[in-house]
């Protein structure tokens, strides 16, 4: 199974995604499954990463090399977005497997969920934040020793060294909650329940992807 995820800037957002979709495929049954992150073309943004157009030349450029497109933006505080995404869906899920999902509020949140966090730092607060990647990735990193190199802010190579040890830890801790990737409209302790979404799926809660997708109009329950 090929999956090719699509975030809003892959320079940063590929060191947080690629290991969250991995760890997410395995815990349903799919460890085999191969997760790419596309990197043509560069976006730089989630305006440009909303425009059909944009969209239409990477499923025409890999459709016949992906089984299961994944476009993931930040939410933003932006309420309206999901709905945005729906549409997108819509125009694009016809012969293939597409999803489009947003992140709540940021794609950074992922990192603090699977790491050990700072005593005052509380999780419904790190999940209320709209601007995580400032309030807290950032002062992560800087805490772990990582925020110190080349390139964007927090640097890939912050970004690089927190996945690895985000992934360690989620190997080695799995008595520790949250255990695994959100699904939309879980919380991240919270097991879906196959074929299933919560009544909460188009509020945008958690990192997105859902257990059941459409093709056209065949119900596909979880990945092929």
């Amino acid at each position: 199974m090929n999956i090719l995820v699509v975030p809003e800037e892959f320079r940063n957002d590929q060191y947080i995604l690629k290991p969250l979709f991995e760890r997410l495929f395995a815990n349903i049954g799919r460890e085999r499954a191969q997760v790419r992150i596309c990197r043509d073309p560069l976006f730089g943004g989630v305006g440009e990463a909303l425009k059909s157009e944009r969209i239409g030349d990477i499923v025409e450029r890999y459709d016949g090399m992906t089984d299961i497109f994944v476009l993931c933006v930040d939410r933003d505080g932006n309420l309206g977005r999901r709905q945005r995404l729906d549409q997108i869906e819509g125009t694009f899920r016809h012969g293939r497997m597409f999803l489009a999902e947003n992140a709540w509020e940021e794609v950074e949140t992922r990192v603090p969920a699977g790491l050990d966090r700072p005593q005052e730092w509380r999780w419904a607060d790190v999940r209320a934040e709209v601007h995580v990647k400032e309030r807290y990735f950032e002062p992560l990193a800087d805490q772990r020793g990582v925020a110190d190199g080349p390139g964007c802010e927090p640097c890939s190579k912050a970004r690089h060294s927190l996945r690895t040890r985000f992934h360690r830890y989620r190997r080695g801790r799995t008595d520790r909650r949250p255990r695994r990737p959100a699904v939309r409209g879980l919380a991240p302790h919270e097991t879906p329940m196959p074929g299933r979404t919560s009544q909460n799926a188009r509020t945008g809660n958690a990192m997105s992807c859902r257990p059941q997708a459409r093709t056209g109009s065949q119900q596909v329950s979880g990945p092929p």
